[in-house]
This record gives structure tokens, C-alpha cells and sequence, in this order.
């Protein structure tokens, strides 16, 4: 029996099954499964504008293996386009709304099976979210990975555009420079080139088994895309039929193994936020503190931008995410029998894969040779984050830093400062009320992460915030600070000048001020005014958990 049996059968669905025949059903389709296309195309942005000719294979492709496709969409925002402007506050916002749309198509129309195409950061973790409420069979196709811009024999990516903005502000380079940087970053369609957050997420995907082998790392223009999107859609009927579901595969060890992949290829802070959120709704028990206890046993062996050489492509020709899984396989660091939408363990899955990565390259390492013996993403605690925080930590030369507070109230003003050179090697900037109420939004922190390593600060000041970084950001950075400042967390008493502590060495956030002081200010502080009481902003600040639970709305408490 199908699921969309509800809409198909029976005398008292003939109305029903009028208007389906008017979208192309025929007598024979009304027994077949019908699969979403939950198609994210747009031109708003060079992640998602190849994406139509994904779903369209996937469409043909779904019909020839015995499936009746029907295609909807869903939207996106782009986060390199609306950086550092108020539209960032929608990014994150953007992935609820995803989640809602998809569920609110598939679940309407009584859909059996959903294959969902995403580029931009928020559509991978929103169809996640999506699949997980819905538990119908499920299968993810990612748009790819943009090609690297190409500019005096170096490779782009967008993050080198905003680096080159605090380059000119501090005289590096002209304007001429900065256009040509401009001009030559983005070269056609794909999700930004390095292993920011969409490479990240897609990579957690394919490790999590609800996308294709290999799929994570494709460049979108490259004709295996396409022919993963198809093989995609056959898969998923294969799914239906079988009756594969995605909390079959959403374990607490296949996050584990999300997690492991994620430290090993040197990925986005953002992954941490997306997990979590994922996590909560499928009932599975995961909590910030896993990804420190994974951190400390599996290494960075990925060399890989931001923070190190090489682009995603880069790592797709040196065997993309089945060949870091395998070797993290082998070390005892995966879970080996979690199982794939295909129906496969992983260990099945990588048996064809080789154990040592291939000679000639040094994009992948073996774990004999990390780049760092433990990974990146650390989580820090202290008065500062009782509920934790998230540094990224990969590239960082100086761990600890303790000094004064520069505070702005938002990211405008804390890029101003750096732009006019009034941040300082020692600083520890502070930038507040951009958490998930606060913002609302949690908007990422590109823009003055980006000026700060182009002015040369990057190993000499530290940036906190409740706020979000960019999966491109890198430097000592924490984000994600929580108890945020707009529901009374700790950095919202923070003064212009107070001696604070990063270490990430001993996972600290301190402020260093007397508890007596702390509770002073705290007596005097004050909830501030929401920013937006109407639209969608103010529906999610209302909503929105805490960024220590993935700052989701889909939540009972």
C-alpha cells in the first residue's frame, strides 16, 4: 500500500484524481509511487542556478524507474549576496522555512518518497529537517561545488573577495587589484569553493547514507552531477519500494560519523548549529559536548580552504568523502555499519575504496601525517557560554589570547571600527544581540572575520559573538556564544575594556569580572525591545531555541 493510495484510490477520489490528470497522471500512473521533486532553483545566487537542470533528470529519471514525479519548490537565500547587510538575518530563518515548505508539499499532496535538490547552506540542513519530520523514503542531491576563480596563478573563492576588502582598507592592495579579485572569484554556477558550509553539509549528508556516493564533491558544471542526480532518483524509488526511511539511517552513530567527517575535512562551524538542529527532530540524543569528545580522537587531515590550500574539487579528484571515510574507517573512527539509502552498510559501501590515499597529492593525508592531531571545531565553556560556544580553531597560532573587550551592539559597527583601523593586535572584539532571538536571525560574521585577515590581524585578535561565522570565516573566532545576550546571557554584560580569556587549549570562554560585579550588572540590565514584532522575523524570535539546541523552531519545549 502507498502513502499517496490516500489522494489515487477509490470511487470517492475520482475528483481527485481529475485534476491529476490534467498535470499528466494516466490510468496506469495512479498505482505507481508518487516521488517530490522539491526543487530549489532560483537565479538569485551561483549555488542554486544549475539546480533546474539537476531536478529535470531527476524528474526523467524517477519516471523510468517506475516512479510519478511531481515537482515543487522551495526557496533560498544567498548568504555571500546578503552578507553583512539586515537580509543575512533571513539566512538562517531561510532553513525553517525550507523545512516547513517541503513537509507542507509532501505531506499535503500524501507524496511517498521526496528527492530534494539544494545548493545554498540553509538547503541542505532545511530539507534534513524536512525529511526527518516527514519520515518518508528520502534522498538528497546536492547541486555541487562552484569551480575555483582563477587569478595570477592562484585559486578563488568568494571568501578572497571579502578578504580583499580589508587588504585595500589597509593599503595591501589598490582598487584595481581589489576589482580584478572581484571579477575573477565566481566563475559560474556552484556552491562557494572551499569546504565552507555547503561542502560541509553535503559532506555530512553523503556520510549520513541519504545521498550518493562521491555526490558530496562533484562541481555542479560537471556531467557526473547530473548523472548522480539520476542515479539519485532510481535509487529513491528503489527506497520506496523497500521501504528505506530516514530515521532508519539518522542514528546517533551515523551523526557520529557525521561529526567525524566533518573534523577530518577541516569543515564550517555552522555544521554544529545544522546538526544539532537535525538531531533534535529525529529524536535522536546528540548535544554540543559530542563533538568535543569526537574532536579529541579524530584529526584534521584535509587541507583544505578556508583556513588551508586546496578547493573542494581538489578533494573530489583525490577521492572525495568515501576516501576520508575509509581511512577514518580502518583507524576504528566510523561507524561501519550504519546503513545508506541504497540499502548498503558503509563498510559495504567503501570495501572498493582504497585504504591509503592516493600518491601524488597531499589534499587528503593519511592520519599519520594530520594537519592538527585533533579537530578544529572546539567548544569552549565558561561564564562567558555556560551553555558552550564554537571555535574554529584549524590554521590558529595563538590558542589563548586574554585581552581588553571592544563591544559593538552589532555587526555594522564592529566593521566599521575595523575598516577605520581602531581594532589592535590584543583586542578581543565582541560583537552582541546577533544571536537567534536577538538578531533575529543569527547572522554569520563574514564581512569583519574577512577584514581582520586582510589588515593582518588574523592571529592577533580574537572575535566573539552570539552570532554566527561563515563557513569561510577562519582566525580565533567563536561563535555561536550562548546564553545569548538578548535573553540574558553573560556577553550581554560584557563593558568596553573588561579583561577576557580565550583559550583553546583548556576549552575556556571566561570573563574575567568578579561574580559580585556580574550579578551588579546584571540587577541593571534590561531585556531589550525585539527588533521586529511582525513578519517572519518576529514569528521566529518568538519560536527559536537556543543555538546550544540548533536554534530550531521545531521543538516541544
Amino acid at each position: 500500500m502507498l502513502r499517496s493510495d490516500a489522494v489515487t484510490k477509490g470511487i470517492q477520489r475520482s475528483p481527485n484524481r481529475a485534476m491529476l490528470r490534467a498535470v499528466g497522471f494516466g490510468d496506469e500512473d495512479f498505482g505507481k509511487p508518487i516521488i517530490g521533486i522539491a526543487n530549489g532553483f532560483s537565479t538569485i545566487t551561483p549555488c542554486n542556478v544549475g539546480l533546474d537542470d539537476l531536478a529535470r533528470r531527476a524528474e526523467e529519471s524517477a519516471r523510468h524507474a517506475g516512479g510519478m514525479p511531481q515537482m515543487f519548490g522551495t526557496i533560498t537565500v544567498s548568504d555571500g549576496i546578503s552578507m553583512g547587510t539586515e537580509g543575512m538575518k533571513y539566512s538562517l530563518v531561510s532553513r525553517e522555512v525550507i523545512a516547513d515548505a517541503i513537509e507542507t508539499a509532501c505531506n499535503g499532496q500524501s507524496m511517498d518518497g521526496v528527492l530534494a535538490v539544494g545548493g545554498c547552506d540553509k538547503n541542505m540542513p532545511g530539507a534534513m529537517i524536512a525529511m526527518a519530520r516527514m519520515n518518508i523514503p528520502s534522498v538528497f542531491v546536492y547541486g555541487g561545488t562552484i569551480k575555483p576563480g582563477k587569478l595570477g596563478g592562484c585559486d578563488l573563492t568568494v571568501v578572497s573577495a571579502f578578504e580583499a576588502v580589508g587588504q585595500l582598507t589597509s593599503g595591501k592592495i589598490d582598487e584595481a587589484q581589489l576589482t580584478a579579485v572581484e571579477k575573477n572569484a565566481c566563475p559560474g554556477a556552484g556552491s562557494c569553493g572551499g569546504m565552507f558550509t555547503a561542502n560541509t553539509m553535503s559532506a555530512a549528508i553523503e556520510t549520513m547514507g541519504l545521498s550518493l556516493p562521491f555526490s558530496s564533491t562533484m562541481a555542479a558544471e560537471d556531467e557526473e552531477k547530473a548523472d548522480s542526480a539520476a542515479r539519485s532518483a532510481e535509487v529513491l524509488v528503489d527506497a520506496v519500494n523497500a521501504n528505506i526511511r530516514p530515521l532508519d539511517l539518522l542514528t546517533k552513530e551515523a551523526f557520529e560519523n557525521a561529526i567525524s567527517v566533518i573534523m577530518a575535512v577541516g569543515g564550517s562551524t555552522n555544521a554544529v548549529l545544522h546538526l544539532l538542529a537535525i538531531a533534535r527532530t529525529a529524536g535522536v540524543d546528540l548535544t554540543i559536548d559530542d563533538f568535543e569528545r569526537i574532536r579529541q580522537r579524530v584529526p584534521v587531515i584535509c587541507d583544505l580552504k578556508p583556513s588551508g590550500r586546496y578547493v573542494t574539487v581538489d578533494l573530489h579528484n583525490a577521492g572525495g568523502i568515501p576516501q576520508v571515510m575509509k581511512l577514518l574507517l580502518d583507524a576504528g573512527l566510523l561507524h561501519g555499519d550504519c546503513r545508506t539509502v541504497e540499502g548498503k552498510s558503509l563498510k559495504e559501501l567503501l570495501a572498493a575504496v582504497p585504504s591509503e590515499p592516493p600518491a601524488g597529492q597531499d589534499v587528503i593525508r593519511p592520519l599519520s601525517n594530520p594537519l592538527y592531531k585533533k579537530g578544529h571545531l572546539a567548544i569552549l565553556k565558561g561564564n562567558l557560554a555556560r551553555e558552550g560556544s564554537v571555535a574554529k580553531i584549524s590554521g590558529v597560532k595563538t590558542p589563548v589570547l586574554t585581552g581588553p573587550a571592544r563591544v559593538f551592539e552589532s555587526e555594522e559597527d564592529c566593521l566599521a571600527a575595523i575598516l577605520e583601523k581602531q581594532i589592535k593586535a590584543g583586542d578581543v572584539v565582541v560583537v552582541r544581540y546577533e544571536g537567534p532571538v536577538g538578531g533575529p536571525g543569527m547572522r554569520e560574521m563574514l564581512a569583519p572575520t574577512s577584514a581582520i585577515v586582510g589588515q593582518g590581524l588574523g592571529d592577533k585578535v580574537a572575535l566573539i559573538t552570539d552570532g554566527r561565522f561563515s563557513g569561510g570565516t577562519y582566525g580565533l573566532v567563536v561563535g555561536h556564544v550562548a546564553p545569548e545576550a538578548a535573553v540574558g546571557g553573560t556577553i550581554g554584560l560584557v563593558q568596553e575594556g573588561d579583561s577576557i580569556t580565550v583559550d583553546a587549549d583548556q576549552l575556556l570562554l571566561q570573563l574575567n569580572v568578579d561574580d559580585a560585579e556580574l550579578e551588579r550588572r546584571r540587577a541593571t540590565w534590561s531585556k531589550p525591545i525585539p527588533r521586529y514584532r511582525t513578519g517572519i522575523l518576529g514569528k521566529y524570535a518568538r519560536l527559536v531555541s537556543t543555538s546550544s539546541r540548533g536554534a530550531t523552531t521545531d521543538h516541544a519545549d
